[in-house]
């Protein structure tokens, strides 16, 4: 299974969300940053079918999937930024909802939904009100509808957004084993969550693909460009103003700060192994993740 993107432009008014970009996934974890306004968004409701290009293509081996229809649908699961629920009804009536419009069997959606509301942690509150559920728990509630129907392509647009550690450990290892045989195509700020469970990681700016690698072949972009200083506690802000600082923490009585730079930013810099974090910020000074 190839899903490529090709010359994909999407155009308002006088701005190119998605520039002319051309790309090609296979089964894995695709892990798509970049900083806001990048295009993520309008990217993914493409690839979902939901948004038409101003022009080029998206095809599934070699057909467009605008021509497809509702079989390129049966194979997609999508969860957005801000997905739609009703409040009045209960987890599992929510999900047997879904599954109805997913066209799944109801023998087959009373298990699938039971299965799933236990992968997600929702098991206990299966019928209580989506309207008492805290952000997390909604949020945890449209990764189950977005994989309900076994989806061959899983988008999923800020799907840790709102979850605390614990509930993003187990959305990561829901993923990582769902993700086998299947393309998944993972947006998000949090860049520790990518770089956990990607097998590829797409950076965005702009509408276009910058840089594009598993994670190994991105940190060496970032190598050597990543530095530590030791500087007084006063001296701080002057840097920050200054440089892209990264991190900062106190030791004894001097701060130490990380700072992304293409040269040493001082004769004391040491030289430190990179992260994603600082690939992230490398491309995007002024984004903090």
């Amino acid at each position: 299974m190839v899903l490529s993107l090709d010359r994909l432009t999407k155009t308002y008014a006088n701005k190119k969300a998605v520039d002319n970009l051309s790309i090609e996934m296979r089964p894995g974890v695709y892990g798509l940053v970049g900083g806001n306004g990048a295009g993520k968004t309008t990217l993914m409701r493409m690839i979902s079918a939901i948004l038409e290009p101003t022009s080029g293509e998206v095809l599934l081996d070699g057909k467009n999937v605008a021509d497809m229809g509702a079989d390129y649908r049966d194979m997609l699961g999508y969860l957005p930024q801000d997905f739609g629920y009703y409040p009045h009804y209960t987890a599992k009536d929510y999900l047997h909802y879904i599954a109805v419009l997913k066209g799944i069997p109801r023998r087959e959606a009373v298990s699938k939904s039971k299965h799933l509301l236990d992968e997600v942690g929702l098991s206990d509150v299966a019928n209580k009100k989506i309207r008492t559920f805290s952000g997390g728990m909604k949020q945890r509630l449209g990764i189950a509808q977005a994989i309900l129907n076994d989806p061959q392509i899983l988008i999923l647009d800020e799907p840790t957004a709102g979850l605390d550690p614990k509930e993003r450990v187990r959305f990561r290892n829901l993923i990582s084993s769902f993700a086998s045989n299947r393309i998944v195509l993972l947006s998000t700020h949090i860049v520790t969550d990518v770089e956990a469970i990607a097998d590829r990681v797409l950076v965005m700016k702009n509408g276009r693909i910058v840089s594009q690698g598993s994670i190994r072949d991105l940190l060496e972009e970032v190598e050597g460009h990543v530095w530590e200083i030791a500087v007084e506690p006063s001296e701080t802000d002057k840097w920050e103003a200054e440089t892209t600082v990264a991190n900062l923490r106190r030791e004894d009585n001097r701060t130490i700060l990380r700072i992304i730079s293409e040269d040493p930013p001082s004769d004391s810099a040491v030289s430190v192994p990179a992260t994603l974090e600082d690939l992230y910020l490398y491309h995007f000074p002024t984004e903090r993740s």
